[in-house]
């Protein structure tokens, strides 16, 4: 029990940070280690920060769009979302589910569960299916990034 109200603040801004669209958990991993985290705890947080709002967004992101796009101002705001849904989603169709983990596993900007989520939805892959590729995925970016803040540290350290 100790352990967790040492680290309770530090786990806390991880798993929160790693929700954060754009920052996710490639983000997430380097400020949990900088606060403290041991690594494979701060990784561990935020894979699961990072994979809490994938089912909603699978869910919710259809409905929403078909919802917005009927008014002026969002309109050509999903539009422009589900063009760029649609040019990350071609590795997606052609490699469907591999190709899902690729996505969301390569620790870049613009990639990741958030926006693995959203071509999930916009080219219809049952939510059974999506999750499992972005987990693995995330686990994937996960370890890329965490080797990628441990070797920056050594550098400077």
């Amino acid at each position: 029990m100790a352990f967790f109200e040492t680290f309770s603040h530090e786990l806390f801004l991880t798993f929160a940070m790693a929700m954060v669209p754009v920052v996710e958990l490639r983000g997430a991993i380097p400020l949990g280690i900088a606060a403290g985290l041991p690594p494979a705890l701060a990784c561990a947080t935020a894979i699961l920060g990072n994979l809490v709002p994938a089912p909603l967004i699978i869910l919710l992101a259809r409905r929403a769009a078909d919802f917005l796009r009927e008014t002026r101002f969002f309109g050509p705001k999903i539009d422009w979302l589900e063009r760029r849904a649609h040019l990350k989603g071609r590795l997606v169709r052609k490699y469907r589910l591999l190709g899902l983990v690729i996505l969301v596993g390569i620790p870049l900007p613009g990639t990741g569960a958030w926006t693995g989520s959203l071509v999930a939805a916009v080219l219809n892959i049952r939510m059974r299916h999506a999750l499992p590729a972005i987990l693995l995925g995330l686990v994937i970016a996960a370890a890329i990034t965490t080797a990628v803040t441990l070797g920056l540290l050594n550098l400077l350290i």
